[in-house]
């Protein structure tokens, strides 16, 4: 089986990423390559800051990889916290912290429009390929439901049930979700090739 690696730490993006590739990948996180150091991500876009981690990845430990970046872009904050989503409170990824900022500076306002945008970078051999996913919702006033991470919890998709992706299935939020669409493509592309090959 192909090896190819994810450049994340985050075991929820993944175990999603894992159940989306199947088997005919065996998907390797940023931990089984022995990578523990904080890849910078200094990029001024999420696609610029998903191909400087899995060009990290490359240059340093030889895998083919690719890598994902997202921002949630929330209208009344003119397109904040964007690819800034992850620290958006400060540097330590604290995603509580994330979502009260976020509902702290909404407070009050009703026009809660958002989307999720994905930007997923594969790097093989030297070629680089680019595959993008969006969805549209709104930011709820408090959070609903456990699962998810990040800010599940407060997103509400247009599409679906009025559920938040934190009150989701996986296998739900992976069909509307901005990167369950990115991955969708990486997945559709990656089977491609290991049918020709």
């Amino acid at each position: 089986m192909k090896k190819i690696v994810f450049a994340t730490n985050n075991a929820h993006k993944l175990q999603e990423l894992r159940q989306m590739i199947g088997d005919r990948y065996e998907v390797l996180g940023l931990a089984d390559i022995g990578c523990h150091e904080d890849i910078p991500e200094t990029g001024h876009f999420i696609e610029e800051n998903a191909q400087i981690k899995a060009r990290y990845v490359k240059e340093n430990y030889g895998y083919d990889c690719f890598s994902d970046d997202t921002g949630l872009e929330i209208d009344a904050l003119g397109g904040e916290p964007g690819v800034h989503s992850a620290r958006y409170a400060g540097p330590g990824h604290d995603s509580e912290a994330n979502i009260d900022k976020v509902l702290s500076l909404l407070q009050g306002v009703t026009e809660r429009t958002a989307r999720f945008r994905t930007a997923v970078v594969l790097l093989q051999g030297d070629e680089i390929h680019l595959f993008e996913g969006q969805v549209e919702g709104v930011i709820l006033t408090e959070r609903h439901g456990t699962g998810g991470f990040g800010y599940d919890s407060i997103f509400q998709p247009v599409e679906g049930d009025g559920s938040t992706f934190a009150q989701m299935s996986p296998q739900d939020k992976n069909r509307i979700s901005h990167r369950g669409r990115a991955v969708a493509k990486l997945v559709e592309f990656l089977n491609l090739q290991a049918s020709t090959n």
